[in-house]
């Protein structure tokens, strides 16, 4: 599993290359717009949070589709900055979520992220490697996301900083 890690995280590398917006859109790189989001209190924080993009570039390229047309390998990168907020207390913070990734959507719902930089990344309690909060996780890594939503997160080289705490 280690080796396919790292020769996907490499390939993702290769294939994530900063080129401009113009070649981009030649390549067949198309928007990729996140959407406002809000979460109860205790489902990732101890508060009620509410996530909008304030920087948003990302895009994205099919790679690979299956069969019967649905995607299957999708790589995203681009500048992307979520205004976190604690709603209670109005507390946010901008949390720079510019990675670079390729996705695997797999026929049973479940996902394999090969990552490189930082990305946002939720966890329920019980639901992943992380304990319960709102991430960003940054540098080289994998993040297996099950059919059910449990995420492991497989740190090569990388560090985590919980969102919750900068704004409680």
């Amino acid at each position: 599993m280690r080796r396919t890690a790292l020769t996907t995280l490499t390939l993702a590398a290769a294939l994530l290359g900063t080129q401009p917006a113009t070649a981009a859109a030649e390549e067949g790189w198309e928007p990729a717009p996140s959407t406002p989001w809000d979460v109860a209190a205790g489902v990732r924080c101890d508060f009620p949070v509410h996530g909008e993009p304030v920087v948003d570039e990302v895009v994205r390229r099919v790679l690979s589709t299956y069969p019967d047309g649905s995607e299957r390998r999708v790589a995203y990168k681009g500048d992307l900055v979520i205004r976190v907020t604690n709603t209670e207390t109005g507390a946010a913070h901008d949390a720079d979520a510019s990675g670079s990734a390729v996705v695997e959507y797999r026929r049973d719902g479940s996902q394999l992220w090969a990552v490189h930089g930082p990305v946002l990344v939720g966890v329920g309690e019980g639901q992943g490697t992380l304990p319960r909060g709102l991430y960003i996780v940054d540098g080289v890594y994998t993040m297996d996301i099950s059919a059910t939503g449990y995420k492991a997160v497989h740190l090569v080289s990388g560090t985590t900083d919980d969102l919750c705490a900068r704004i409680d």
